[in-house]
């Protein structure tokens, strides 16, 4: 298996301080997959179970796989803690699922996950591949230059970092509705089977914008990665001001001791 470099990006921080403020959204996106008692689940890039555990929590039996360790053991210790038996979690990566077999789900979700993985042609492949005839796949991926939260968070990150290696795919390619149809096209998935919808995700915080950045910079492996090379240059206090602006811009919430982030993404559902 070929080494994914996404795993260092990460196990780096600590994505579960981000979920957080993710589960509620998480929740709510679940409700409108139509899960029901049996059906077969695999939430791919799942993270701590944001989208995972709710599903189980409708019944599914669900098998989280992500590629960072210490996400996979949150995930097992949330289900354990919450008393849920019908989910599991553990370690792969979404452009080599060699170790799940053929027609294996009904339901592949992946929300703001596989997009991350290198080898697109291949991620697209094996969503298709390990999904059973008349399942569904349904990805969650963030748009580039769009004007909400995260994608701007990406987009002012990467200013500040040095130059992907080459043959880097940016994962916001898989925002683009073109790109998505040509992945799953060159799976065997007919364009007609593809569909598109803008949803929202909205990052809930119970404290003010700049606690929330705080909770990025420490903990959100880009966010970090950007910070130590604007630390290096001498423009972290630049990079700050930047992601303050956005963040306090951003803000919804009438309230001042609180966030509330909406956050654009493309929904993509794919019938296999």
């Amino acid at each position: 298996m070929i080494a994914n470099p996404n795993k260092a990006l990460w196990e780096k921080g600590d994505f579960t301080r981000i979920a957080e403020s993710m589960r509620e959204s998480g929740e709510a996106l679940v409700r409108t997959l139509g899960v029901t008692d049996g059906l077969q689940v695999l939430d791919l890039g799942c993270g701590d179970g944001t989208t995972a555990l709710p599903a189980a929590r409708l019944g599914a039996d669900v098998l989280g796989v992500d590629i960072a360790s210490n996400l996979v053991e949150a995930g097992n210790a949330r289900a354990e803690s919450l008393g849920v038996t019908n989910c599991r979690f553990q370690e792969g990566d979404a452009s080599d699922l060699s170790e799940l077999e053929d027609d294996s789900f009904d339901l592949v979700v992946s929300i703001f996950g596989a997009m991350f993985a290198p080898r697109p042609l291949d991620v697209a492949k094996e969503l298709v591949r390990v999904t059973r005839p008349g399942g569904r796949i349904v990805m969650g991926n963030w748009i580039p230059n769009d004007p909400t939260l995260v994608a701007q968070i990406l987009k002012i990150s990467s200013s500040y970092s040095p130059p992907p290696p080459e043959g880097f795919v940016s994962p916001m390619t898989w925002g683009v509705e073109d790109n998505v149809i040509e992945r799953f096209a060159a799976a065997g998935v007919p364009e007609e089977s593809i569909s598109f919808e803008r949803d929202t995700y909205t990052f809930n915080f119970p404290g003010p914008p700049a606690e929330l950045l705080a909770v990025f910079r420490t903990y959100y492996g880009p966010t970090m990665n950007a910070f130590e090379a604007a630390a290096a240059d001498g423009r972290e206090a630049e990079l700050q001001a930047e992601l303050e602006a956005l963040f306090n811009g951003q803000n919804a919430s009438q309230n001042e001791d609180a966030t509330s982030i909406p956050a654009t993404f493309l929904r993509v559902t794919v019938a296999v």
